[in-house]
């Protein structure tokens, strides 16, 4: 019974968090944020243990792996643009992903990190269980990858601020920009703007998450 309360109290926070966005409509008062302090200071006030807390919202979780998966739909809509544009579309993703490797494994050496938590951060720009999984492969901690997955989600709320005042026209360059750089919130801030934006930001996360995959191992051996 508990389980469902849990439940219930993510999903209310969260549409709670979606009515104040709408209302006012800043960046930091993405439904991802809100949401995230909501839920901390329910278990704040309730002195909620957070393994209790999930009891009830492991499905919530569970769930990441077929919504990635369902990116792919919307796709079809769109196949001939992205089609004609592929080659594009592709390259500046593997570079896109060989780029946040090497600039986050570079800056955690720079600070003299612990190699274990390097090989966690080393994925962070790809959505958490194709990245949990590449960190377990590279010797990673794969609980503390999800954490700097989430962290480097939550950029996607500069997303459209970035695409106003840098005068981003190319609804190609909004999505992959937003999947590329926030993977399944930038999706969700993608989807905000446009179906088409949507559409190439889940191409970007299926895309970003097979590049890192083949990169990450390669680039955190090589560094």
């Amino acid at each position: 019974m508990m389980a469902i309360l849990y439940l219930a109290l993510t999903i209310a926070v969260y549409i709670i968090s979606k009515k104040i966005y709408q209302r006012w409509s800043y960046p930091f008062f993405s439904p991802v944020i809100l949401s995230m302090i909501g839920i901390i200071a329910i278990l704040k006030l309730t002195h909620l243990d957070y393994t209790e807390w999930m009891t009830g919202n492991i499905w919530l979780s569970k769930m990441l792996g077929p919504a990635t998966v369902a990116f792919v739909v919307p796709l079809y809509k769109f196949a001939p643009l992205i089609k004609k544009h592929f080659i594009e579309i592709i390259s500046s993703l593997v570079i896109g992903s060989f780029a946040a490797i090497v600039s986050t494994v570079m800056l955690g050496k720079l600070m003299h990190l612990d190699p274990s938590i390097l090989k966690s951060m080393a994925p962070r720009s790809v959505t958490t269980p194709i990245a949990m999984d590449i960190s377990q492969t590279i010797g990673g901690i794969p609980s503390m990858t999800a954490i700097f997955v989430v962290i480097t989600g939550l950029t996607s709320v500069i997303g459209p601020f970035l695409i106003r005042h840098m005068k981003i026209k190319s609804q190609l360059a909004k999505g992959t920009l937003l999947g590329m750089g926030a993977h399944g919130m930038g999706a969700a801030q993608a989807y905000a703007i446009g179906s088409v934006e949507g559409s190439v930001s889940s191409l970007s996360i299926i895309i970003a998450g097979g590049s890192t995959l083949a990169l990450a191992p390669l680039v955190t051996a090589w560094l």
